[in-house]
């Protein structure tokens, strides 16, 4: 081999070994690539802004003052669930053990203990007999009618009251989400106006999308709040209804057991010799 050659056939084996490594280098994935996966990946559930969103101290941190007036709101929802639970039933409107002993001391014209009974029971129909019965006692003279007046009015009281009890719940539902919005609307404020005092940049974006994710952490809440109220609104409201209709038909029941011991009182005084 001449020596002019041995130049040349270094500088191939030199371009070929260049050449191969660049094939390899653009075929191998870099390790710093893989650095960023590997480090989210073994990052704990602390470090993930949803996941801290979550806890009560991190929702406060995100949604600002709003997160006071939410938190109140959902703990007057679940209040507001619990005693209409307890509280709107058979039980506290009317009951088979009052009607019985309506029924029994009217047919005996036993009006007084009558009146006893019902201030011995919190029930809305034991409520509109005590004012029937003490307008009555009072009024001896009092024809049916006007008895009767004084019946539907009680009746109709204690109806709106029933229904305006549970219209809190409702009230609740409606204002929540308006909450979560101008939770929402401040924030977003705020956000535009901290982007508005730096210089334009990627950071700036990242920190625009973090911002009006964390602002609609407000619009969320509400709507987690105020859904619930409506449909357990909803559910208190049809049961209110059944339960006035209820206490709508015992109320014309004893006003019907009053309408005959006030006929008889009637035909005995009409039949008792001047």
């Amino acid at each position: 081999m001449s020596a002019r050659k041995i130049p040349v056939l270094a500088l191939i084996a030199v371009l070929s070994a260049w050449m191969t490594a660049e094939v390899a280098a653009q075929d191998t994935p870099p390790a710093v690539t893989r650095a960023p996966a590997a480090a989210a990946s073994a990052s704990s559930p602390a470090d993930n802004p949803y996941a801290a969103a979550l806890t009560l101290d991190g929702f406060v941190e995100r949604t600002g003052v709003m997160a006071y007036p939410l938190i109140g709101l959902s703990m007057v929802t679940a209040f507001f669930i619990v005693l209409f639970s307890f509280t709107v039933r058979q039980g506290t409107v009317v009951s088979d053990a009052f009607m019985n002993s309506a029924d029994a001391l009217i047919r005996k014209q036993d009006y007084l203990g009558l009146l006893a009974v019902c201030n011995r029971r919190n029930e809305c129909i034991a409520r509109i007999t005590a004012k029937t019965l003490d307008f009555a006692t009072r009024n001896p003279t009092a024809s049916f009618e006007e008895v009767k007046e004084v019946t539907e009015a009680e009746g109709n009281r204690q109806s709106s009251l029933l229904l305006a009890r549970i219209a809190y719940l409702g009230d609740v539902g409606a204002v929540a989400p308006m909450l979560g919005l101008l939770g929402t609307t401040l924030g977003m404020i705020t956000t535009f106006h901290e982007i508005s005092n730096t210089q334009y940049g990627g950071s700036n974006q990242l920190g625009l999308a973090q911002g009006v994710s964390e602002a609609l952490l407000c619009t969320a809440s509400g709507l987690v709040i105020g859904i619930p109220a409506l449909i357990f609104y909803a559910i208190f409201r049809g049961k209110v209804n059944r339960l006035i209709s209820e206490m709508e038909a015992a109320t014309t029941h004893i006003m019907a057991l009053l309408a005959v011991q006030y006929k008889r009182a009637a035909r005995a005084a009409a039949g008792r010799p001047e």
